[in-house]
């Protein structure tokens, strides 16, 4: 018999991107799937229409914003599958998405997250991820594979990488079992990195699954970014660093933050005059000073 997979979706005041993702997964060629909606506190409860259109979805609805870890935690906590898949709402999937993932658990004793090719959505085939490198520890950077390159199937292979993706992965109910949840304090991105390290540090290994494909919407133009996504970017990837570097390497992002990072940045965003985005910056970066404590990896049980 197929295995159960649960789909964990995240809405938050993004209804239409939420229905063209459950009309996709109707098109699924995978039928052993169960879905689940959170809703992360929007303005307008969705849970009449969606059960109304879709039936045979869970909603789940959080009286305010949990956060993206928050958010699946509780999705994680409601599903009945023996694979979590967590979707980004704003993504389509393909019709072959589910069994090359799940083909890799039932072969992989070692497999502990796989994500898909995710490609950008009406992009003529453009890649957003094909796999990723660790973090730099010395300087808080990586590098995408294949980023914005045309998929002509030369990152087709199979194979291990040092990073999921958070807006597709799939991770197995017991390994969720074993390292416990999303953590909450990144409230958005990075978490799904930090989770990543925690999973590896279990002995689990990362794949990417190029054979499963998703199609993305967010946008690749430049300088659409919000000043939500600049604070939560900066605050979170020093959080990461702090969570997972100490000694020399800790020293070396810091002056690398200190002289390259700051600099740079705040140079962009003044000569864009966008000093809103110059303020959010500055904020993420002084909140690791007067959150210090926060540094600490903690896990959540399920």
């Amino acid at each position: 018999m197929d295995s159960l997979v649960s789909i964990i979706t995240i809405n938050y005041n993004q209804l239409q991107y939420t229905c063209e993702l459950l009309d996709s997964l109707r098109r699924s060629a995978y039928k052993n799937i169960e879905v689940i909606v959170v809703d992360n506190g929007s303005k307008e409860n969705p849970k009449a229409i969606i059960n109304e259109r879709y039936p045979e979805v869970n909603v789940i609805v959080s009286s305010k914003n949990l956060g993206f870890a928050g958010g699946n935690n509780l999705g994680i906590q409601a599903a009945q599958g023996k694979y979590l898949f967590f979707l980004n709402n704003d993504t389509e999937i393909d019709t072959n998405t589910f069994q090359p993932l799940i083909s890799l658990f039932e072969s992989a004793a070692d497999a502990g997250v796989a994500s898909p090719k995710i490609l950008y959505f009406n992009s003529d085939e453009t890649i957003q991820y094909v796999g990723c490198s660790n973090i730099n520890p010395y300087t808080g950077r990586n590098r995408r594979e294949g980023f914005k390159e045309k998929d002509q199937g030369q990152y087709d292979t199979l194979r291990t990488t040092d990073l999921a993706h958070g807006a597709a992965m799939m991770v197995p109910r017991h390994v969720i079992d074993q390292v416990g949840l999303m953590p909450e304090l990144f409230f958005l991105y990075y978490e799904e990195l930090d989770w990543c390290e925690t999973i590896k540090d279990a002995g689990f290994k990362i794949y990417v699954v190029p054979e499963s494909k998703i199609y993305h919407k967010e946008s690749m133009s430049v300088g659409k970014n919000s000043t939500l996504k600049t604070y939560y970017m900066t605050r979170n990837r020093l959080l990461f660093m702090r969570r997972h570097t100490s000694g020399v390497m800790k020293l070396s992002w810091i002056l690398f933050f200190i002289f390259i990072s700051v600099p740079k940045n705040s140079l962009k965003f003044l000569l864009r005059r966008e000093m809103k985005h110059l303020k959010a910056f500055w904020k993420g970066s002084l909140w690791n000073i007067t959150h210090h404590s926060n540094g600490r990896r903690l896990m959540l049980s399920v």
